[in-house]
């Protein structure tokens, strides 16, 4: 049974959480997906690809065993679950060695040939809703709003890390909260209720066209935003404003020979409130994410923290040099008048109690939800 998880600063206090649990009642198949009519390529997402029986024909028809072969892409290892949403078909011929550009090429010629129908629609949309979750109309405020929906890869300890920490921090500080995994919060008029939307290592995409217009229009006239680890941490977004501009940088990997290593991290702007109190460097053990830009030099960006390259070997990950130099691991950013915050710390559940790493996540919210001293003007 879906469940909505409600809890109000009061409840938290007395250490139980408030459960509601979701209407059972089967919901209209959701039909405006961003890319639910959008002609099929080597760039959709490959369950897009391979779940609509015409697109993974033309795969088969390309090569035979080809379809299963990109579910099994490491040496016949299946990708995980999830993986298939957040990877495409250019992508997965790329791991399994097929780099000529020709059959891709020729993919994407007889992809583009395929008549959706509104079945197939529905099906490309099938991981998306529209489902309204109630909100305590005694809710607190401040208010945050914990959004968990995860249509691509889950890990659930750092998931479940996350919201043991983020309901100790609501707790400390008096805070509404409310954890959802319904894409349907996403409106105006439920929005207005909080003061921060905090991404909980969310993988895939997850909102509608609407959802993400009325998202999109929070955090440019005043919401905040906050992403943990796991939400900038996808292969490929299909939200461009998502990923470009929200956050700033697209993930590229991380080291796996080890995946985990002890690095340095450097606090870069000790007069940002998200660093009050903390140290100016500090040493843990993570996964450490990389990517394709330094956020550094985008405008309205402060960079928190980096990452001290030379203290782990960033070695290669996912066929990249993962090497960036100039590496930010968490900063914020202005919007309109609205406020992001983004920390790639967080894989490891111990880390979700590590102090200093605590403290920033903490502190990043307090700043993303226009509490501190510090904000955001339109510009």
């Amino acid at each position: 049974m879906r469940k909505e998880f409600l809890t109000t600063a009061a409840a938290l206090g007395l250490g139980l959480g408030a459960m509601a649990h979701a209407a059972t009642a089967p919901a209209a198949p959701v039909l405006d997906c961003p890319l639910g009519r959008q002609p099929l390529s080597t760039q959709s997402p490959l369950a897009d690809v391979l779940s609509v029986p015409a697109g993974k024909a033309v795969v088969e028809a390309a090569s035979p065993g080809l379809a299963d072969a990109m579910m099994h892409p490491f040496g016949g290892g299946a990708l995980p679950p999830g993986f298939d949403r957040i990877v495409t078909p250019r992508s997965v011929l790329a791991m399994l060695g097929k780099t000529d550009p020709a059959p891709s090429a020729r993919l994407d010629k007889d992809l583009a040939k395929v008549r959706l129908t509104n079945a197939d629609v529905a099906i490309r949309c099938r991981t998306y809703d529209n489902d309204r979750p109630a909100i305590p109309a005694d809710l607190p405020r401040p208010a945050i709003l914990v959004f968990g929906k995860i249509t691509g890869f889950r890990d659930s300890p750092s998931v479940n890390a996350a919201e043991t920490a983020l309901k100790g921090i609501a707790a400390r500080h008096g805070w509404g909260i409310v954890f959802t995994d319904r894409g349907g919060v996403f409106n105006a008029a439920d929005l207005s209720r909080f003061d921060a939307v905090v991404w909980n290592n969310v993988s895939g995409d997850a909102l509608t066209i609407p959802q993400r217009a009325a998202f999109r229009k929070y955090v440019e006239s005043g919401g905040g935003y906050a992403g943990i680890h796991g939400s900038g941490g996808d292969p490929q977004f299909f939200w461009n404003w998502y990923a470009d501009t929200l956050i700033g940088a697209r993930f590229i990997g991380h080291p796996m020979a080890p995946q985990f290593q002890e690095a340095r991290v450097v606090m870069e702007d000790r007069a940002h409130p998200a660093t009050h109190g903390l140290p100016g460097e500090w040493r843990m053990t993570e996964e450490w994410y990389s990517f394709d830009r330094s956020v550094r030099p985008l405008p309205r960006t402060r960079v928190l923290a980096s990452l001290d390259e030379t203290t782990y070997k960033p070695g290669e990950g996912f066929g990249r040099k993962m090497a960036m130099g100039d590496h930010p691991i968490a900063w914020t950013r202005c919007l309109g008048k609205g406020r992001s915050f983004y920390t790639a710390i967080g894989h490891r559940p111990e880390n979700y109690s590590q102090p200093e790493s605590l403290q920033l996540l903490d502190q990043g919210i307090l700043w993303a939800m226009g509490l501190s001293p510090e904000s955001c003007a339109a510009k």
